[in-house]
Formats: C-alpha cells, sequence, structure tokens
C-alpha cells in the first residue's frame, strides 16, 4: 500500500472537522479521490516518501530535526502566557514587548513561515504513516 493510500483516511477524517459545510467537505474529498492517481498526487507520494525515510533516519539529528522546529515554535506561542501577567503588572511594557514582537515576527520572511507549516503537516503526515504502518508508537 503506497504512503498517500494510508494517509487518504485520516486526510478525511481532517477534512470532516476543519471544513464545516457538508457539500464543501463532499467536494473536497471527491477533489482528494480524483487526485489519487493522478501526477500530481504521485509527485505528493514522492515527498511523503522522502519526508518519511528523514523521519525513519537513524541520524538522531536528522529524526529529530522536525520536532525540534516544532517545539521552538510551540514556545514562541506560550511566550503569551507571562506577556498576560506583564500586561496585568504593566501594560504599558506588555504593549512596548508586543510591538516590539509583531515588528520582528513581520520582518520575518514569509518563507519562512511556509517552512514551519510544510514540516509541521509533512511531520503529521510522516507520524501518521508510520502509526498506519505501525512502525510508530
Amino acid at each position: 500500500m503506497s504512503i498517500v493510500n494510508s494517509l487518504l483516511g485520516p486526510i478525511a477524517s481532517i477534512i470532516d472537522k476543519v471544513i464545516p459545510d457538508r457539500d464543501a467537505r463532499e467536494r473536497a474529498k471527491l477533489e482528494l479521490i480524483a487526485l489519487e492517481g493522478s501526477q500530481e498526487m504521485q509527485q505528493i507520494e514522492a515527498r511523503l516518501s522522502a519526508i518519511v525515510a528523514e523521519a525513519q533516519s537513524s541520524d538522531p539529528w536528522t529524526s529529530r530535526a522536525r520536532p525540534s522546529f516544532l517545539y521552538v515554535m510551540y514556545a514562541l506561542i506560550l511566550f503569551s502566557v507571562p506577556m498576560g501577567l506583564v500586561a496585568a503588572i504593566n501594560p504599558q511594557t506588555a504593549h512596548a514587548i508586543g510591538t516590539g514582537m509583531t515588528r520582528y515576527l513581520a520582518a520575518l520572511p514569509d518563507a519562512l513561515y511556509a517552512l514551519f507549516g510544510t514540516g509541521y503537516l509533512g511531520y503529521t503526515a510522516a507520524r501518521q504513516w508510520g502509526k498506519a504502518k505501525g512502525t510508530d508508537q
């Protein structure tokens, strides 16, 4: 069974959760099925194969790269909790910190955000595929 075939079920369940409109959900699933045999799907499968091979690498640096990147992103998001405390104590300081962070994040190239999205989805797909194959716990 190919990687993509093992992911069709989980992707369909994600579509069920993400798209609230029933008609749009059904169209998305039909599009996914239509892509199954297409050249575009073969390209996606080739990319996923590379991601899975990288995730299953015995090299600890390679296999930990995506999770480490995600942990950094999670830490940035969780920084909002102490910022809430700073805002409660000194709203001007919190505003200045927020403005600085906003300017910093706006200065980051869009490609970095695209890399994060690709890494996150690739890692998720590789984990799902590993679980479907029984190689991941």
